[in-house]
């Protein structure tokens, strides 16, 4: 016997797909509000500061403050994304947004503000992957809803430690979201628009850059050089809306090596769980046996994990790792 059809009615109180992705992100948030109070990082100082920084002070001092350890190293976007929150801050608290005053501030009021701001940060997310499904079938929605929006990363990363990564992540599926639909132009608008937030996701852009080219661009010398240069455009367009003002006070570099503190160390703040922990451990092993055998081997004074910039360590032992050297592995 065939399956009974679903009347009607059955298949309106189903739910539409629209409702059911808001149950998923209330049933998320639900969980969210209750870490609000749980252990937070470093980085919950960082953005804190950030919002005071960008509140306080010009624009031309951004990426020239040391008041905080913690110095803006985000791109122009994210600083203005600091700005707009800022604002609000100010209102519900003054102190969260001084400079001085504010140093290690860690009262309810900023807790609890701070992390209210990754939640509603977080529809960025829930549209994101939203728009990159609403295509496919409710079964196959869920599922990857499931997996994005109660990732059990992202609850751990962003709203304990303290982050926004799904809302960049969220950009990024909008993103990809364009290129699925064949809208090349704004995937790549979108994606610039992200790399203006986050810098890091520029490891992704020779990927993009391959796709683009072949799948947007290509056809025909007049056709693909036209479209090659509408590209260029918008995304010379993003970039000089993110770092137009700073190019105009003269400062770009300045923010170039905020964004790229190469004297950071090669396992900042214990995030890079790869070759180099082996390296380091190794160095430190060899001049551990050496002194052990009377060789004079100086302890260097700062460390590879304190995430301060120009506060990394030499090796003791080993050859140091240069910039060239790492850029020449990860094109490898």
């Amino acid at each position: 016997m065939g399956k009974p059809k679903l009347s009607s009615k059955q298949v309106h109180n189903s739910g539409s797909p629209k409702t059911t992705i808001w149950w998923f992100y209330l049933v998320s948030t639900s969980v969210k509000v209750l870490l609000f109070p749980s252990y937070h990082s470093t980085d919950f100082e960082v953005h804190r500061n950030w919002l005071a920084l960008t509140h306080s002070i010009p624009l031309s001092r951004w990426y020239f403050d040391e008041t905080s350890p913690w110095t803006l190293d985000y791109p122009p976007f994210f600083a203005y994304f600091e700005r707009f929150l800022s604002f609000f801050a100010s209102l519900i608290d003054p102190q969260i947004v001084h400079l001085q005053e504010g140093l290690n501030y860690s009262s309810n009021t900023v807790v609890y503000f701070q992390r209210v701001t990754v939640v509603l940060s977080d529809l960025s997310l829930l549209y994101g992957v939203y728009r990159l499904t609403r295509n496919m079938d409710l079964r196959k929605q869920k599922l990857i809803w499931s997996l994005v929006i109660w990732s059990p990363m992202l609850f751990i990363v962003d709203h304990v430690h303290f982050q926004y990564n799904g809302f960049l992540i969220g950009i990024l599926l909008i993103s990809l979201s364009y290129l699925e639909e064949g809208r090349d132009l704004m995937g790549g608008f979108v994606f610039a628009v992200l790399l203006c937030f986050k810098h890091l996701f520029a490891v992704a852009a020779p990927v993009y850059f391959v796709y683009l080219l072949r799948h947007y661009c290509w056809g025909g010398v007049l056709r693909g050089s036209s479209r090659l240069l509408i590209m260029g455009g918008t995304v010379a367009s993003v970039f000089a809306v993110a770092f137009g003002p700073f190019f105009y006070l003269g400062q770009i570099e300045q923010v170039l090596r905020r964004l790229f503190p190469f004297g950071r160390g090669l396992c900042h703040a214990y995030w890079a769980p790869n070759f180099w922990v082996f390296y380091i451990m190794s160095d430190k092993v060899l001049a551990f046996m050496l002194r052990k055998l009377g060789v004079d081997i100086k302890t260097p004074a700062a460390s590879f994990t304190a995430g301060l910039v120009g506060d990394s360590s030499p090796f003791s032992i080993l050859p140091q790792a240069i910039f060239i050297f790492c850029i020449f592995l990860l094109s490898e």
